[in-house]
C-alpha cells in the first residue's frame, strides 16, 4: 500500500490525501519521523480541511517515540474535534498513562466506555511490536487493569 501511496504522489505531489494516507500507514509501519513530515505536509497542502485526524497520528507518532509531552497537545485536539473517535481516545488516555497522569488518563477511559465496550482492540495493524506493548501498557494503567 505504501507503493501505490508513494506512486500517487509522484505524479501528484499536491495530493493532500495522499501525504495523509501515507502518514498513516508509516505511523503503522512504524517509520514515524517519516510519517511526521508526511503529515505535516497533508496539513500544509490543506490547512483548512479536518486535521483532527492528522493531529490524532502525529501525536501518535509523537507517543511511540516517547515524545509523550509533545503527543498530547495533538492528540487532545484531535480529541476535542471528534469526541466520538474511539482510537484517538485510546491514544489520549495511553498518553496521559505514560506521563503519570494517571487520574486523568481514567477519566478518558470513561469517556471511551461510552461509545464502546471495548478498551483495547486489535492493535495488530501496528507492526512494531515495542509500540504495541508501549500503547498496551498506556491503556492498562489508564483502565486499571481493565483491559
Amino acid at each position: 500500500m505504501i507503493a501505490l501511496v508513494d506512486r500517487a504522489l509522484a505524479l501528484n505531489s499536491s495530493y493532500a490525501r495522499g501525504w495523509h494516507l501515507s502518514g498513516n500507514l508509516r505511523v503503522y509501519a512504524g517509520q514515524l519521523e517519516i510519517a511526521l513530515e508526511h503529515l505535516e505536509t497533508a496539513i500544509r497542502l490543506s490547512p483548512r480541511a479536518r486535521v483532527g485526524t492528522s493531529l490524532g497520528q502525529i501525536g501518535l507518532a509523537h507517543f511511540f517515540c516517547r515524545r509523550f509531552d509533545q503527543a498530547l497537545p495533538k492528540l487532545l485536539i484531535a480529541s476535542q474535534e471528534d469526541p466520538s473517535h474511539p482510537q484517538t481516545l485510546r491514544y489520549l488516555a495511553a498518553c496521559y498513562a505514560q506521563l503519570g497522569r494517571v487520574a486523568e488518563a481514567r477519566d478518558v477511559v470513561k469517556q471511551l466506555l461510552s461509545l464502546t465496550q471495548v478498551v483495547v482492540s486489535d492493535l495488530g495493524y501496528f507492526r512494531n511490536p515495542e509500540h504495541r506493548e508501549l500503547l498496551l501498557s498506556g491503556l492498562r494503567l489508564a483502565a486499571g487493569g481493565e483491559t
